[in-house]
Parts: C-alpha cells; structure tokens; sequence
C-alpha cells in the first residue's frame, strides 16, 4: 500500500481540512489503489480575504480523480466556515489535452538528470461542463431593449504550477514524476486504441 501510504502522508502535510480531504479521496477511489499522485495547497489574496484551496489529483490504474476543496467564510469574525469540495473521477482516455512544461534555469548548464525549477500541468478533458449566463448588453448606452441573454460553455481543464522558490524542490519533482507517470498512462491508453 505504498501509494495510499504516501497519498495520506501528503494529504496530511499540505494541513489543510486532511480529515476531510482523506475521508473525500478515499470514498472517491472507491478500493482502487493509487500509483501517482500529485497534492498542491494554493493561496491567494482577495481585496482583504485569504483565500487557501486544496488540488490533489491521483492516478489509479486507467482512472484519474480530480479532487478540489476550498472553504468560505459565512461571517465576518470567519467563525462560521463552509467546505466547498468537488470530486471528478474519469478514465484517463476522456483526457483530450495533456500538456507539460518545464523550467530550467541557466540552461546553457544543463546537463542529463539536472533539476527543474518549475512543472506547469496542464489537463483538459471532456467531463463536467459549466454554464456561465449573463444579460446581453447592447453598445448603445440608451438603449432600454432586453436583449436576451449571452453565455460561455468553458471546457473543464487545470493548470497546476509548482515551483521550486515557492513549493520546494521535493515538490517540484513530485509534480514531475506524477507529470511522467500520467503521460505515460495517456500514452499507453492511446496506443491500445
């Protein structure tokens, strides 16, 4: 059980909601064993909020499960918290892009086996999609007509960024070798097509 193993211990070092996070991955994966798994912790700044959320996608035989948590504060004092948490499982054929990038730094150095600073993962696939509606507008300001509505069906895809200055070196080939082993899976899965 080394792949579950290192999925909880990663899970519980990001330290955000872990309990919840095990519990949702865990139902999710329903007894398939994890083989990669890649966990990043992201925070940003909203005006005069923290906002944290946790990503944590994981390779299990021909599947990949997409897990997503963040929290919202219900008021002011953020004494009353909610748990937003989505989780997505789809065969790893349904990927329609898998798209790696690597950062080196002097690479006029580089030689075989040497560091990356950064991995950028990008996943698009064919799964969930969102509607996003909004009133059209018109270009002319006096214009009072209702013009109906206009809308976006944005294809569902990630793009996780771990960097060495920000996530580490351990975290960064991490992400590398999760990068590798769900390349290969892509891969694998195309050429038996």
């Amino acid at each position: 059980m080394r792949g579950a193993t290192a999925l909880t211990q990663d899970i519980q070092k990001a330290g955000f909601y872990p309990e919840l996070v095990l519990d949702t991955v865990s139902e999710a994966l329903d007894g398939l064993e994890p083989t990669a798994h890649l966990v990043q912790v992201e925070t940003h700044f909203d005006q005069n909020e923290v906002h944290r959320h946790i990503t944590v996608l994981v390779v299990a035989g021909e599947h990949l499960l997409v897990a997503h948590l963040d929290d919202q504060n219900l008021d002011d004092e953020g004494q009353q918290v909610l748990a937003h948490v989505s989780v997505e499982t789809l065969h790893i054929s349904k990927l329609t892009t898998l798209t790696v990038s690597y950062s080196y730094p002097q690479p006029q150095d580089y030689a075989p086996g040497h560091p990356v600073s950064e991995v950028s993962l990008l996943i698009a696939w064919t799964g969930s999609h969102r509607l996003d509606i909004q009133p059209a507008e018109c270009a002319e300001p006096s214009c009072d007509a209702n013009h109906g509505y206009t809308g976006l069906v944005p294809r569902e895809d990630m793009l996780i960024r771990i960097s060495t200055s920000a996530d580490g070196a351990e975290a960064t080939e991490k992400a590398r070798r999760f990068a590798r082993t769900l390349r290969s899976a892509h891969l694998n899965l195309g050429r038996r097509r």
